[in-house]
């Protein structure tokens, strides 16, 4: 019974972080398990299972609040589900030891791209380029969610980091919009697991606990995503992807407990560092932070010219693209 309070009480910070940030869960709750005892099918089988209901809550939550652009859900979906799918079914024969530090490699490089690109804009207002596409978005679905099968993690990564380093949406409606794709794949892993493993594979217990601290806690992030700025969440992403896949590639060459630590601690300084200079920037752009309220002169500046307002001689707020 503990054990399961211990899972629950993990499964509600695993998904507060997901919700919030696109990406953690998986990783969070099979690192758990693993280390329970569970062997990598089973335990990718169990969080599968579990976020078909955390990834409900979480879809339902975001849709609510505006952060879902169903577009995008629909283009991620159908390829997610497929790649998931034969992920889960030839999980056993698939080697993932040689694929994920690749992919945290690449993964690394795309999170530090992406807290540039939102760090680099200066004290300006963000704009974004056009949704992408189907050409962008298919290919993508289909490697995330084989990836997320065979690692029990690896949608919210691999979608989340793509999307937000394309600059083609805005962050609230990247994690969003991965959270709400993510109930479809969460189906298909969970089909090919049951393919896979049959019913007696999957540790139903462990399933609930994960599921009703990741319901818990799903609607509380879609909360914090629609109230915090594109630029604070998208450089909270881009730290997050930066010190996740830090880890996974120090595990991968054989550091020592003390050294990944050591590595940690760095990086999620640096993380903290690139958080406060987004909030700085976001003040200085006049963007509006949870409990304040934007300085009157670019308030007046957005409303349009009236008394008090000087336009811009072109009639346009000077903004950055992403």
């Amino acid at each position: 019974m503990r054990n399961l309070v211990v899972l629950a009480l993990a499964g509600l910070v695993a998904q507060l972080v997901d919700g919030a940030l696109g990406m953690g869960y998986g990783v969070t709750s099979s690192t758990l398990l693993l280390a329970g005892g569970l062997g990598p099918a089973a335990a990718s089988a169990a969080v599968h299972f579990s976020e078909i209901g955390t990834s409900l809550v979480s879809g339902v939550s975001h849709h609510t609040l505006g952060n879902t652009d169903w577009r995008v859900v629909g283009t991620l979906a159908v390829p997610g589900f497929v790649g998931a799918f034969a992920g889960a079914t030839f999980l056993v024969s698939l080697d993932a030891a040689v694929a994920v530090p690749v992919v945290a490699g690449l993964l690394l490089v795309l999170g530090g791209y992406v807290t540039w690109r939102f760090l680099a804009a200066g004290p300006r207002r963000l704009q974004f380029r056009p949704r992408p596409g189907a050409r962008f978005l298919v290919p993508m679905g289909l490697f995330a969610g084989a990836l997320d099968a065979v690692g029990g993690g690896g949608w919210g990564p691999v979608g989340t980091t793509t999307l937000l380093s394309s600059g083609r949406l805005e962050p609230r409606k990247v994690i969003g919009s991965v959270d709400t794709a993510e109930f479809v794949v969460s189906v298909g892993g969970s089909l090919g697991f049951l393919v896979a493993l049959g019913s007696q594979g999957v540790s139903w217990p462990f399933v609930a606990a994960l599921m009703v601290g990741g319901g818990l806690a799903a609607p509380i992030a879609a909360l914090v995503v629609r109230h915090l700025p594109a630029r604070i969440l998208g450089v909270s992403a881009g730290g997050l992807i930066v010190l996740t896949n830090t880890n996974t590639i120090a595990h991968y060459l054989g550091a020592s407990g003390v050294t990944v630590g050591l590595l940690a601690s760095v990086v999620f300084t640096v993380w903290v560092l690139w958080v406060a200079w987004a909030v700085k920037l976001e003040q200085e752009a006049g963007g509006e932070l949870p409990g304040g309220r934007p300085p009157g002169r670019v308030q007046a500046q957005r409303s349009g010219p009236g008394k008090g307002a000087t336009p811009p001689p072109d009639g346009r707020v000077s903004g950055s693209t992403i």
